[in-house]
């Protein structure tokens, strides 16, 4: 893990913790999901040491979740009401309608010197960016300006990044656009999933936003700049984009289970069922093949062995996926001992697209 931030006098800091009767700095924070959860529950637990107040948190409004379709509060806002925070929960900040208007009002009673912002899901026109005495201060869980947009984690992963990472940026009215404050590196290991790579980066966005809330000013004076030739779109994530081709070399393959687990998650089609690719080996490139790709090779209780692509076309065989872990419509995940002792797969079956 490696730490990128300015080197500076701290002297001139918006804290003075050698005071302890100046004033605190009163927080905003803006979040919903877990990732934002963690930070939230990490700065009231520091409050005293940052000389901050959390006044209110914002969160996107109740949803309706679950078989029973019942309406659920958000992660972020779970944490507020256990901590007795006030919780804001508009639907918009537009200025052109009643409820923008009434929610920027609101937002202004608070006072705020500061608004942190982590996956709050709800578009903050410049008017609300401009609210706090010290702007808004984003959690991106991207070495910005690489991945800039909702599925920074997932995109890293797709891509076969070696690494990613927290960015705090002051925000502006572009999409993760704002000047850098403070960027803290992670490696991605050849095992990471989206999954455990969201609980990574929510711990260490919680360590980043501390960090710079220890020396805000002194952090927002030597900002640096994004430079946007360096920068990609990390598109959200939709649920098509778990089909497996297997005409795609097996890294590809490989890191497509990877980053989509465990939404929405890799699949395939066996005789037109759906078969969720849960997990597989890293990929052994010495074993090749030159069966059409999608054909499973060998069902052995280590692994299924899958023909997928070529790596490039000037080569005269093809790479193989080892698969651990599959799930067959309406069943169980199963290990791929579990699914060489039945036989709902065999050698020399294949997968296929949902056309096929």
């Amino acid at each position: 893990m490696t730490t990128t931030a300015p080197t500076f006098d701290t002297s001139n800091s918006l804290t003075d913790h050698d005071n302890p009767t100046t004033n605190r700095l009163r927080v905003v924070f803006a979040g919903t999901p877990e990732f934002a959860a963690i930070s939230l529950e990490s700065l009231i637990k520091q409050q005293e040491a940052l000389n901050i107040e959390i006044v209110a948190v914002y969160t996107q409004p109740d949803r309706k979740a679950g078989r029973g379709q019942k309406l659920s509060a958000s992660a972020v806002k779970e944490v507020a009401l256990t901590h007795d925070i006030a919780v804001e929960q508009p639907v918009t900040f537009k200025k052109s309608s009643a409820e923008g208007l009434a929610a920027r009002q609101t937002l202004r009673t608070y006072q705020p010197d500061v608004m942190i912002v982590a996956a709050y899901g709800l578009i903050l026109p410049i008017g609300v960016l401009e609210t706090p005495t010290h702007g808004c201060l984003n959690i991106h869980a991207s070495l910005l300006p690489r991945w800039r947009g909702a599925a920074p984690i997932h995109r890293a992963l797709l891509a076969g990044d070696d690494e990613t990472g927290i960015t705090i940026m002051q925000m502006d009215k572009g999409l993760d656009t704002g000047d850098m404050l403070y960027k803290v590196s992670e490696s991605i290991a050849s095992d990471d999933t989206a999954a455990s790579l969201h609980d990574k980066m929510a711990a260490l966005g919680a360590t980043a936003i501390s960090t710079v809330l220890k020396d805000l000013a002194a952090y927002q004076a030597q900002a640096i700049a994004q430079d946007d030739s360096q920068a990609n779109y990390a598109e959200k994530l939709v649920k098509t984009e778990g089909e497996v081709d297997w005409s795609q070399p097996a890294a590809a393959i490989e890191r497509q289970i990877r980053g989509l687990t465990p939404w929405p998650g890799a699949y395939t089609f066996l005789a037109g069922q759906r078969v969720k690719v849960l997990a597989s080996l890293p990929v052994n490139t010495s074993q090749q093949t030159n069966k059409p790709a999608g054909t499973v090779i060998s069902v052995g209780r280590k692994a299924i062995l899958v023909a997928c692509g070529k790596d490039n076309d000037t080569e005269s065989s093809a790479t193989t996926l080892a698969i651990t872990h599959l799930q067959f419509a309406g069943g169980k995940p199963m290990t791929a001992e579990q699914v060489c002792h039945g036989n709902q797969l065999n050698d020399g079956d294949q997968f296929t697209s949902e056309t096929k």
